[in-house]
């Protein structure tokens, strides 16, 4: 006969409950941030560096994905919201010992910022439009003006010309901000988790730089994508390699970390070693997201041809996944005192 005292309850799973109030729209706005910082991120470097021309796509083109990206994000963060009609006092105070803070400044500053910033290059891109009776061609003549035969374009109001000569004219400084702002959001979508102490899984000085090289990757997939100019899809696909190994890097040290740290960690680190995430993580993430991506990028530069698109959506899920996967497994784990 076996006799066991029982002091706690503990021990019957699921009596301590989790709070899983983070769904579907958090992993969303946050890749979707890091896919806006680096787009920006991107085409403000290489714009600083005079290689608009050489590498179109990751300055013009693909910008103008960005600013779309960022308000796509804050939807779905303002429908994870409980008060919407609240929001707005986000922006009645700054608390510099707050992300969120952080954050929801950096959101407002670098929204227009990268609307205006995308607005220079519409001419190029853009010379010529069809002025039909569509909705689509009432909507443009809300901002823009035909001319010359009514198909090419100026700005109706004089504020919108006035506006764009001037950062044509301070571009490098433009640029400067750009990225600075760029830098801290990609950082911010990290630490937003991060800074949640209660979460032994996101506690973690890693998850700021992670994210933003994870953001980085997936802009540079998209730019390789986008892209039709063999010798910028070569660079970004370069690019790309090196950040996937910079990511790889960082996942690998950000287990290390959980491993050599206090139990609630090294319980954490369980998740994804044997545990409910394993296979979602390492094979979802690291296999698809990035190790195969790697490979065929590899094939490319080596002259096999691998269709640009399949390396690019798997960088893409990969990101969509990590988020996804990070969210809802940090909700998971948790200090009992």
């Amino acid at each position: 006969m076996k006799e066991e005292i029982i002091v706690s309850g503990r021990m019957n799973e699921g009596i301590d409950p989790y709070l899983n109030i983070w769904h579907w729209e958090i992993p969303i706005y946050l890749f979707l941030g890091g896919l806006a910082a680096g787009l920006i991120f991107f085409s403000a470097l290489y714009s600083l560096l005079g290689k608009e021309s050489q590498y179109k796509t990751a300055v013009k083109s693909a910008s103008i994905l960005a600013p779309f990206a960022i308000i796509l994000g804050l939807v779905a963060l303002f429908l994870d919201l409980k008060h919407k009609l609240f929001f707005w006092q986000l922006y009645t105070t700054i608390r510099l010992e707050s992300p969120m803070s952080w954050g929801a400044w950096t959101l407002l500053i670098i929204t227009p910022l990268s609307f205006a910033w995308v607005a220079t290059f519409l001419k190029d891109l853009f010379p010529v439009i069809n002025w039909d009776k569509s909705f689509y061609a009432r909507m443009l003549r809300m901002v823009l003006k035909p001319v010359e035969q009514e198909q090419n374009w100026d700005w109706k109001y004089k504020i919108f010309r006035v506006l764009e000569a001037w950062i044509i004219r301070n571009k490098k400084l433009y640029a400067w901000v750009l990225i600075y702002y760029a830098v801290i959001l990609g950082v911010y979508t990290g630490i937003l988790l991060s800074a949640f102490n209660a979460r032994p899984l996101w506690n973690t000085s890693i998850l700021g730089p992670l994210f933003l090289v994870s953001g980085l990757s997936t802009a540079a997939a998209t730019i390789m994508w986008m892209s039709s100019d063999h010798k910028e899809r070569i660079m970004f696909s370069k690019i790309d390699l090196i950040l996937i190994g910079i990511e790889l890097f960082l996942i690998a040290h950000l287990f290390m970390g959980f491993r050599a740290g206090p139990e609630v960690q090294v319980e954490a680190a369980k998740l994804f070693l044997g545990g409910n995430f394993t296979m979602m993580f390492w094979v979802f993430v690291v296999g698809i997201g990035l190790i195969l991506p790697a490979i065929f990028e590899v094939f490319e530069l080596f002259g096999k041809k691998v269709p640009v698109f399949i390396p690019a959506i798997l960088i893409l899920f990969g990101g969509v996944m990590f988020r996804i996967i990070m969210v809802d497994a940090g909700q998971l784990v948790r200090y009992l005192y």
